[in-house]
């Protein structure tokens, strides 16, 4: 069974991040250039919250708001639920639904390694299904 550790190494290990201090648009202009949705708020190094786009849609554009002034540190989310690298795909999928979230960034040992999407691990999911079709394949097969 695959875990967030697997799907960090197919992703690589760059961790995209800005500081509370960060615009709001600075914040979206960021996402954009790396084609996220979500991007984790460091301070000194450590996780002060995440910012998505539904943050954005909410917190600002429904409210009115300006994102050219506006701190990301005033509309990020702070109660941030974070997995450690050895949860598994099933389990992080699970956790998402039951708290209607669609990222989750992995800490280890305190600090921020990774973040992971709903897209992530549906892709994994599939991966490793795939994986299992082609073995019981190869066995009714007889090509064990």
């Amino acid at each position: 069974m695959a875990q967030v550790s697997d799907i960090l190494k197919s992703k690589g290990g760059e961790l995209w991040s800005v500081s509370p201090q960060a615009t709001v648009l600075e914040s979206l202009e960021t996402m954009a250039a790396k084609d996220v949705g979500a991007i984790v708020v460091l301070e000194d190094g450590r996780l002060a919250g995440i910012f998505t786009e539904r943050d954005y849609a909410r917190k600002v554009v429904l409210a009115g708001r300006s994102s050219r002034e506006l701190p990301v540190r005033e509309i990020m989310t702070t109660e941030v639920v974070c997995v450690a690298p050895r949860r598994s795909v099933d389990e992080c999928l699970a956790l998402m639904t039951d708290k209607r979230i669609r990222h989750l960034p992995v800490r280890e040992g305190g600090a921020v390694v990774g973040l992971v999407s709903i897209g992530d691990l549906v892709k994994a999911k599939i991966a490793d299904q795939e994986h299992t079709i082609e073995q019981l394949q190869s066995y009714i097969a007889g090509q064990f």
